[in-house]
């Protein structure tokens, strides 16, 4: 099987961002953004999801962290649709379940080569720490725009934002590893009756 990774980089006036992804790693991360919270949450991702991921990013912090959030989200996007390539043999659909004490999330995604985001979290409060939970949406819609995926986020139960957050990004991970897992008797075809997921 060819190695299915890439390397992607995103220079703006507002943030410089790299990533390196794996998708069949074994969950190898290193992520330096400079937001504690968010390097917490992306190595949720990538340890639930055995998905190798390096991450560097430089962004307007003084500003706040919206421009740095959102541009990862879109840089990470990027690097799932390079390293899937025409997604022969994928088995397409992911989801999982995760609950974290009181809190229970759901995450279903779909490499359906059409961008949506159903984003049905409410995580409480305004922040964790010093982390904006809006921005979550923003990573998010980031993420499901350029990986061309449909994402559905739901939490099911919980009162603990930082909970909430953690079993969504646990959630997305495992998610995304069923979906991306390559289905051996599909052989060479694509998951679809079109033929395509790429239009």
């Amino acid at each position: 099987m060819n190695e299915r990774t890439a390397t992607v980089q995103r220079d703006t006036l507002e943030t410089q961002i790299t990533i390196t992804i794996n998708l069949d790693g074994s969950g190898k991360a290193r992520f330096k953004t400079d937001i504690p919270f968010l390097d917490h949450m992306l190595e949720q991702i990538a340890r639930h999801g055995m998905i190798d991921m390096e991450l560097e990013a430089h962004g307007d912090l003084e500003i706040d962290a919206h421009h740095t959030v959102e541009d990862i989200g879109i840089t990470m996007g990027q690097a799932f649709e390079k390293a899937i390539g025409d997604k022969t043999g994928i088995t397409r659909y992911g989801h999982s379940y995760v609950p974290l004490d009181e809190a229970l999330s759901r995450v279903v995604i779909d490499f359906s080569g059409r961008p949506g985001l159903e984003d049905n979290v409410d995580y409480k409060r305004s922040h964790i720490g010093t982390f904006d939970t809006d921005l979550f949406h923003e990573f998010f819609q980031g993420f499901a725009n350029n990986a061309k995926v449909t994402l559905h986020l739901d939490n099911i139960r919980g009162h603990n934002a930082h909970h909430i957050a953690e079993t969504i990004f646990k959630a997305f991970g495992r998610a995304l590893r069923m979906a991306v897992e390559i289905d051996h008797r599909r052989g060479k075809s694509v998951p679809s009756t079109k033929g395509t997921l790429n239009r």
